[in-house]
């Protein structure tokens, strides 16, 4: 018989990609799940708060005849505070915390935005927890290959042993993608190039934007849709960029309703991607999915989650705005002649599959089973 477990689950930051991680395991998991969770607002509070918070709401749950086998949170939760807030029964449990991120190597846009006080939560969780589940290889090796450094920077009992702790413990588990239904045949027109990243400036729109100056002055035909969260400072390119670009556009803005967004990822030729950090990547798995051509840098995950060692060179570009402008011309040429997937059309959703959730979820829940029966 198939084990079954209770599984506590809790998210001081649900929306992103926590929420759309969370939800898709949770839909296709074979485990009883009870969630704790608050609104994805003002981080750093949530960062300094939610272990009060989620220790009152797990004692609520309780008192309502809750009990489970294990706990699963997140980066976003000091997993020690919250631990000594609650029942002995509680701080008895196993426990997995999962890092979407870390505040270590997340970038900044200005130095003076750093704080050291929240690399120090992520620490904390991580020395607390039973286990480590980072969403990428490339997201374990850099924030374990960077927190040495860090803790030599504190004046004085430096605890340095610490890595090799949280190392031992560590295990990269990624997280899945729902799978989309198959395209229509393609109608007629300028390929439709989708941008969709939170509006900040470590995804890079300035270089995504001046491509297409140079895609514009080749009078290559185009069409654009520019998608994602924003926020209020979001960079001042997107202002000019939504004038310059008026008469390409076909969707621009945070597009409310998932249909929508699922819609455009459907109609686009090419998803271009020019972060300059991304510890997964969800959004060009997800383009990947449903049928566009990734075009992404050669860096951060991307080689790890596009198979770039199994022949797929070509979903990468190298360089600046030329070289991803050189792509975009490429691309379009051979879209022109009907062929722009050499033939083999289902080449990304091949290389993405092993992400869909209806695996993924099996695996992850085998993981925690695993767990259960080390502790």
């Amino acid at each position: 018989m198939t084990k079954k477990l209770r599984v506590l689950a809790l998210e001081p930051y649900y929306g992103g990609s926590h929420k759309a991680f969370l939800d898709g395991w949770i839909q296709f998991s074979r485990h009883e799940w009870t969630v704790a969770t608050l609104p994805p607002w003002k981080w750093k509070w949530r960062m300094r708060h939610s272990a009060i918070t989620l220790a009152d709401q797990t004692s609520e749950k309780i008192r309502e005849g809750g009990d489970w086998d294990i706990i699963f949170c997140s980066d976003m939760l000091n997993l020690a505070e919250y631990l000594g807030l609650v029942p002995q029964s509680i701080q008895k449990l196993p426990s997995i915390v999962y890092f979407h991120e870390n505040q270590l190597t997340y970038p900044v846009a200005h130095p003076q935005e750093f704080d050291f006080h929240y690399v120090l939560t992520n620490l904390i969780t991580a020395l607390a927890a039973t286990e480590v589940w980072f969403n990428s290889s490339y997201h374990q090796n850099i924030f374990l290959g960077e927190l040495r450094g860090f803790l030599k920077r504190m004046p004085d009992f430096q605890p340095l042993e610490a890595v090799e702790d949280v190392r031992n413990k560590s295990l990269v588990k990624h997280p899945g993608i729902h799978q989309f239904p198959r395209r229509k045949k393609r109608t007629p027109g300028p390929m439709h190039i989708v941008w969709a990243a939170r509006w900040e400036h470590d995804k890079n729109p300035e270089l995504f934007f001046k491509a297409l100056q140079i895609l514009k002055k080749s009078k290559v035909e185009f069409k654009i849709s520019v998608m994602g969260e924003q926020f209020r400072r979001s960079p001042d390119v997107f202002d000019s960029a939504r004038k310059e670009f008026a008469e390409h556009i076909d969707r621009w803005g945070y597009q409310e309703e998932r249909s929508d967004y699922e819609t455009a990822l459907l109609d686009a030729d090419v998803f271009v991607s020019t972060a300059d950090h991304e510890f997964f990547g969800f959004s060009v798995l997800e383009a990947a999915a449903a049928g566009a051509f990734p075009l992404v840098p050669e860096k951060l995950a991307y080689p790890e989650t596009l198979e770039l060692d199994s022949g797929n060179e070509d979903f990468y570009f190298k360089g600046g705005a030329d070289q991803l402008a050189k792509r975009l011309v490429q691309l379009s040429e051979k879209l022109r002649n009907n062929n722009l997937w050499d033939d083999d059309p289902d080449r990304a959703i091949r290389v993405v599959e092993k992400f869909f959730w209806d695996t993924k979820a099996r695996l992850l829940d085998e993981e925690l089973v695993r767990r259960l029966e080390h502790n």
